[in-house]
């Protein structure tokens, strides 16, 4: 074992087809499978997905579409592809009518994209080489969060959901191998996030694990996905309307739009397991026949019962505020350094966090040398005086040093109360439910 890896955990293929993927009724995984009627599906539950610009069918529809209306980045793929094959990421020539570019510069004709909608027609990217649609959609442009980690394209967000909660995720990073593509087997990047926390916690990369980027010394951990608990909503309520009860979502980030979804998956790829150094059969089996009766419960269920310990112990870079629960957990560090985790509650409406003299006596807060002061506080019981000791703790992986009060709490269930001094910078879920 290896963190939270064990390899008996592993979820292996036919594994995946028999427990999981044979779950999902016929008619939902058609669906699935049909990227126009997976965009018809996502219109009318009004969930964001790019714009579709137009559609191709046949010789005759090829010839008289109207290129020249297109502008911009656009995406040309098959309806039916898989795998990232057959598509094409383009920006139309401003200058020039008939001239498109790829995502490495390189231009390309009209007729020669017209050679490659015509491949797609004919079914050589589809299931079972059978006759396909060619699809045109809006590209989306890239996160500033993710321009210096990309190459060429859009990196996009998987997250696996089973029973309505998310169970795991994976960052899919484009690479110029993969010519612009976020596909692993094409060559693309995979980082692990924490589910609780949108942080990025281990790399692969051709099958092997990796800890930097290739060719590069920043390391592949610590990064914050930005919209991430909107990002696991909207694959929540993806994985509703689509009836399928086990699937991937992916999703790109577009820098003014936000998250869209991109397409669904009945039988992703079981790669994402080294991604984040965990097995799927473990967290699948830990959501098995949970009742969950909306989005929102779903996301909070998975923030609790998948949140990575290594998560909480790198640094991170965020544009966001990470968002916390009212009832969560932290990693509170003991006078001589050892680490415990303990539940908490976020308590905005106490000014300073105070801990339970029974804890603080176990972890060796109340130590003479961690004693900053004794302190009279007026509660409803009147007068009383406290002793002040220096805590340490992390929160959602941003590590916190400060004072806390000490209180007998042992008839509460929680040891810890965090005060609003002690969480600027995080967004509290004020409707948060306790999650055992």
């Amino acid at each position: 074992m290896i963190g939270d890896w064990n390899f008996s955990d592993i979820l292996g293929l036919n594994d995946r087809f028999f427990s999981y993927t044979k779950l999902n009724h016929k008619r939902a995984r058609r669906r699935a499978d049909d990227k126009l009627v997976t965009k018809k599906m996502l219109m009318t539950a009004k969930v964001p997905h790019p714009k579709l610009l137009g559609k191709i069918g046949s010789r005759k529809g090829l010839d008289s579409f109207e290129w020249n209306k297109l502008s911009g980045g656009i995406v040309i793929k098959p309806v039916k592809g898989f795998g990232g094959q057959g598509i094409l990421i383009l920006k139309k020539s401003i200058k020039e009518e008939n001239k498109f570019f790829l995502p490495n510069g390189k231009s390309i004709s009209l007729e020669q994209i017209k050679v490659h909608a015509m491949d797609i027609i004919e079914g050589r990217f589809s299931h079972n080489n059978l006759p396909d649609k060619v699809m045109i959609e809006e590209r989306i442009y890239i996160h500033p969060k993710f321009k210096k980690l990309s190459a060429g394209g859009t990196p996009d967000v998987r997250i696996i959901v089973y029973n309505k909660v998310p169970v795991m995720a994976m960052l899919r990073l484009p690479t110029e191998e993969s010519e612009g593509k976020a596909n692993l087997h094409m060559g693309a990047i995979g980082l692990g996030i924490d589910i609780a926390t949108g942080i990025t916690t281990y790399g692969v990369y051709k099958n092997e694990l990796i800890k930097r980027f290739p060719d590069s010394v920043k390391k592949v951990n610590g990064i914050f996905i930005p919209h991430w608990n909107k990002l696991m909503l909207m694959a929540v309520k993806t994985q509703i309307i689509s009836k399928l009860k086990y699937l991937s979502v992916d999703m790109l980030i577009d820098k003014d739009k936000g998250p869209v979804v991109l397409e669904l998956n009945d039988q992703p790829g079981l790669s994402i397991q080294l991604a984040n150094m965990a097995g799927l059969r473990k967290r699948l089996e830990r959501v098995e026949g949970l009742k969950i009766d909306t989005p929102e419960k779903g996301v909070k269920i998975g923030r609790a019962l998948f949140a990575s310990e290594f998560a909480s112990r790198v640094k991170f870079d965020t544009m966001e505020k990470p968002v916390v629960s009212v009832f969560d957990q932290v990693f509170l560090k003991s006078f001589g350094g050892k680490r415990q985790t303990v539940k908490v509650k976020l308590d905005t409406g106490a000014y300073s966090t105070s801990i339970d003299r029974r804890l603080a006596e176990k972890m060796d807060l109340l130590n003479p040398k961690n004693v900053i002061m004794e302190k009279n506080f007026r509660s409803a019981l009147g007068e009383q005086m406290r002793q002040i000791v220096g805590v340490n703790f992390r929160l959602k992986g941003v590590k916190i040093k400060t004072v806390a009060s000490i209180t007998n709490r042992g008839h509460l269930d929680y040891q810890m109360i965090i005060g609003r001094r002690d969480l600027k910078g995080f967004l509290v879920d004020p409707i948060s439910d306790e999650v055992d």
